[in-house]
C-alpha cells in the first residue's frame, strides 16, 4: 500500500528587499526568533526568487517574552558572506543555524556539523568571487560628453557581490570617474558620489581601447613558458573571466608554443652551462652557488648553503636541502635534524670532522607562515636541476661511500625516485665506483609521535652502524 503524503502550508512568507539584504534578513530573523517561529514555519522570499505557493505573507505574531536572541561574531561574519551566494536556500539555512545557536551557543566550533560546513562552503565561494572580481575586472577608457576621460568595465559576477565590492573600487580608483556594469546592476562613481544603476548588457560596455595593444605586447613579452602550469592557471583564472581581459586572447597561442619555447630555453641554457669551465675546487663551487638561479628555489631570495667538511673524505653524507637554521647560518646540518644526525653518528663512531656534508638541493625551499618559514619538499625537477652541483662535489671529493638521507637525496644519486624503505640498509654501486647507502632523513624521526620514535631511532642507528662498519672495512 502506497503511503499518502499531505503537504501543509508554511505559516509565514518573509520577504526581503534585495538578494544581498543582510541587514534586512538579520532584522527579520531576530523578529522571527522573538516570535518563537521554528525554521519549518518560515519561507524566505527574495526579489526575483520563488516564494511558497501555500505560504501567506502576513505580519509576524506578537513577540513573546524571554531572553533576546544572540549570535556569535563568528556566525555573523560567516553569514554576511554566505548570504551573498546565489543558493536559494541560504536564508533558510542561516535561520535554521541561528535557531540552533540559541540552544547550542558553541555550535559554530563544530566543523563536522552539516549546516556549519555548508555555510562555510557558501562563504568560501563568495570570497573567491569577490577576489575574482577585484583581480579580473578591466576598465576601458571612453570619452565623456564633456571631453574628460571616463572608465567603464563589464563583469559577470557569480554571486551577489556587486555592492559588497563597491568600497574596494571606490578606494582603489578614487581619483577616476568610472562605471562597473553587470547583468545584476551597475555602479557609477563621479569622483565624489557613488550611485547604483540598473542591470546592463555586454553591449553597453566598450570593446577595447588603444592602451590594450601596449598591454598585450607587454604580457606576451613576460610570459615565461618554463613556469607554465596550465592546471594552476585555470584554477586561479577560470575561462569564464577571459572575455573581460585583453591579454587572454593571447593565452591559447602562448600555451601552444610554450613547450617548444621551453625546450629551446633549456637547450640553450644547457649549452651555455656545459660550455663553462667545470669548477676546480670546493671553494669555487661554494662561490658559484650563490649566483645560481637555474630553478625557482634559487630565485626565492635565500642564501645557497654549500657543502662542508674534509675535502678528501671517504664518506659523503647527502641530505635533502638546507633548513631554516642552516640557511641563516650558511652551514649544512646545524639545525634540529642535524643535531639528531650528529648524535647518532657520534654513537656509531663517525666524527663530523671526517666526512663531507652536503645537500641534494642547495637553497631552502619554504612556504611563509607569518614570521615562520615552513619546509617544503623540492620537486623531482628541482632535484635534477641541482644535481650538477653535487656531481661536481663528488668529482672533487671522490668519496668511496655515500650515505643518502631520505628520498630526495637518493634521487640525486640514483637519477630516479626510489622507496627509502625498500632500499635502506644495503649497498648499491654507482657509476663512478663509489658505494651508495640509503636511510631515512633525521627530520623524519623528529616528526614521529613519542611512542613510535624509539623503534625508528633504533633502525636509523642500525643503518649508520652498518655504514660505519663498511667504511672501516674499506680503510683497512
Amino acid at each position: 500500500m502506497k503511503e499518502t503524503v499531505f503537504f501543509t502550508a508554511s505559516e509565514h512568507v518573509v520577504s526581503l528587499d534585495a538578494p544581498d539584504d543582510f541587514d534586512g534578513w538579520r532584522e527579520k530573523a531576530r523578529a522571527c526568533l522573538m516570535a518563537g517561529l521554528a525554521p519549518d514555519r518560515i519561507v524566505w522570499s527574495e526579489p526575483g526568487g520563488e516564494g511558497d505557493l501555500f505560504g501567506t505573507d502576513r505580519p509576524l505574531p506578537a513577540v513573546r517574552g524571554g531572553k533576546a536572541p544572540t549570535a556569535s561574531r563568528a556566525f555573523l561574519d560567516l553569514a554576511g558572506k554566505a548570504i551573498l551566494h546565489r543558493a536559494p536556500e541560504r536564508f533558510a539555512l542561516l535561520y535554521s543555524l541561528l535557531w540552533r545557536l540559541q540552544r547550542a551557543p558553541r555550535l559554530m566550533e563544530d566543523k563536522t556539523d552539516p549546516q556549519v560546513r555548508r555555510i562555510e562552503e557558501l562563504a568560501r565561494h563568495v570570497r573567491r568571487d569577490i577576489h575574482k572580481m577585484r583581480a579580473f575586472l578591466r576598465f576601458r577608457e571612453v570619452a565623456a560628453d564633456d571631453g574628460d576621460a571616463r572608465y567603464v568595465a563589464w563583469f559577470e559576477p557569480g554571486h551577489h557581490i556587486l555592492r559588497a565590492n563597491a568600497a574596494f573600487f571606490v578606494n582603489r580608483f578614487a581619483s577616476l570617474v568610472w562605471s562597473i556594469l553587470t547583468p545584476a546592476g551597475s555602479l557609477h562613481w563621479d569622483g565624489e558620489v557613488l550611485q547604483e544603476g540598473p542591470p546592463a548588457t555586454r553591449g553597453d560596455a566598450p570593446a577595447g581601447d588603444p592602451v590594450e595593444d601596449l598591454w598585450r605586447g607587454y604580457y606576451a613579452s613576460i610570459f615565461n613558458p618554463a613556469r607554465l602550469k596550465i592546471g594552476a592557471m585555470l584554477k586561479e583564472m577560470p575561462r569564464r573571466y577571459w572575455k573581460n581581459m585583453p591579454e587572454t586572447a593571447l593565452i591559447p597561442g602562448l600555451v601552444a608554443g610554450a613547450q617548444a619555447r621551453e625546450a629551446a630555453m633549456v637547450e640553450a641554457g644547457r649549452d651555455r652551462f656545459e660550455a663553462a669551465a667545470l669548477p676546480e675546487s670546493l671553494d669555487e663551487i661554494a662561490q658559484a652557488l650563490q649566483a645560481c638561479r637555474r630553478c625557482e628555489i634559487g630565485c626565492n631570495g635565500t642564501r645557497a648553503v654549500a657543502g662542508e667538511g674534509v675535502a678528501e673524505a671517504r664518506l659523503m653524507i647527502v641530505g635533502e636541502q638546507p633548513g631554516d637554521v642552516e640557511e641563516e647560518r650558511g652551514q649544512p646540518f646545524v639545525g634540529p635534524a642535524g643535531q639528531v644526525l650528529m648524535g647518532h653518528l657520534e654513537a656509531v663512531g663517525i666524527a663530523r670532522e671526517r666526512v663531507w656534508l652536503t645537500n641534494a638541493v642547495k637553497h631552502f625551499k619554504y612556504l611563509p607562515r607569518g614570521k615562520r618559514r615552513i619546509h617544503q619538499t623540492p620537486t623531482a625537477k628541482e632535484i635534477d636541476i641541482c644535481r650538477w652541483w653535487i656531481d661536481s662535489e663528488r668529482r672533487i671529493v671522490k668519496p668511496r661511500l655515500i650515505l643518502a638521507l631520505g628520498a630526495s637525496a637518493a634521487r640525486a644519486m640514483l637519477h630516479k625516485t626510489v622507496s627509502v624503505q625498500a632500499v635502506r640498509g644495503r649497498p648499491m654501486a654507482l657509476e663512478d665506483g663509489s658505494e651508495l647507502w640509503v636511510t631515512t632523513h633525521p627530520s623524519y624521526l623528529l616528526r614521529l609521535p613519542e611512542d613510535a620514535r624509539p623503534a625508528e631511532e633504533s633502525r636509523f642507528r642500525d643503518d649508520l652502524s652498518a655504514v660505519a662498519e663498511r667504511l672501516a672495512s674499506m680503510e683497512n
